[in-house]
């Protein structure tokens, strides 16, 4: 009877978290499948088409090209931040005042809004005034200011410079986090058996932060794998479409040729690779001795 009771009253704490998962994240989920297999749009419509979206979508160049440019910046911007956070966290994990600074000031992008910081890469790369032409300019490693949204490479590096300065502060509080938790001792007893700095961090530190770091990675890889806010901004998909991300052509079909089903039939297949690459990132994170 107190059993019951006890459960009854976890599952009233529960209900207002139950409810707001229900109504923003199972419902719309339903209706996007729904509509997935419809022809619906923003001008109407809506009538059952079976799996011909699906099948539009894997026979779709430009999709194919988008999860591909998606791919390539998700698989190089991803170890850059995980690496970047990782050393900064090593540099900084000590709680004296001056790492505690440094902290702080490599973590303020964080809290300013991806579209903001966007915006302002976007003109610190500027060909006419961006201070960044400049200074390669005023250091002669350009002889003249370089149109940097001209070529897709150029632009998936510029748009990897930018969100690097915005997020590796988070990598880096998550990794100074696991270092910190760290027994002392055991590195301290590594010290005192001759380990050196290098041999610390590759026999201790890694092993016992692994988990921190396949979190870091599964959370860095899914945002990269949704990236859009940043190239609609810095480079509107150009040149040509050559920096549409898989997010950016959903959004393209969706809202502006009105394709309400394509879209929708574009999402699940997104959402069916990104749920596939994190199943493997929360298997290998079961399998990991690291942060029990």
């Amino acid at each position: 009877m107190i059993a019951t009771r006890k459960g009854s009253v976890g599952l009233l704490y529960m209900a207002p978290a139950l409810l707001f998962v229900l109504v923003f994240v199972v419902v719309p989920f339903v209706q996007l499948v729904q509509t997935s297999f419809t022809d619906a749009s923003l001008l109407g419509g809506g009538g059952f088409v079976g799996l011909e979206n699906f099948s539009k979508a894997f026979a779709d160049p430009t999709f194919r090209r988008a999860l591909w440019f998606t791919a390539r910046y998700t698989i190089i911007i991803t170890p850059i931040l995980m690496g970047l956070g990782f050393a900064l966290a090593l540099l900084t994990a000590p709680n004296r005042p001056l790492e505690q600074l440094t902290r702080g000031i490599v973590f303020l992008p964080v809290v300013i809004g991806l579209g903001s910081s966007s915006l302002l890469w976007f003109w610190l790369f500027d060909q006419q005034v961006g201070l960044i032409n400049r200074f390669l300019v005023d250091i002669h490693l350009l002889a003249q200011p370089m149109v940097w949204f001209t070529k897709a490479d150029l632009v998936m590096w510029a748009v990897i410079i930018s969100v690097t300065w915005k997020v590796v502060g988070f990598g880096m509080i998550l990794f100074v986090a696991a270092i910190q938790s760290i027994n002392t001792e055991i590195t301290e007893a590594a010290m005192i058996d001759g380990a050196g700095p290098w041999q610390r961090v590759w026999s201790i530190l890694l092993p016992l932060t692994r988990r921190t770091i396949l979190l870091a990675t599964l959370i860095s890889a899914i945002g990269s794998m949704l990236a859009f806010d940043q190239f609609y901004i810095m480079s509107g998909g150009g040149p040509r479409g050559q920096t549409f991300t898989a997010v950016y052509w959903i959004y393209q079909q969706s809202f502006i040729s009105f394709k309400l089903g394509y879209g929708a039939a574009l999402s699940l297949i997104l959402t069916a690779i990104i749920l596939f690459f994190s199943a493997i990132q929360v298997f290998l994170s079961n399998r990991s001795p690291g942060n029990d």
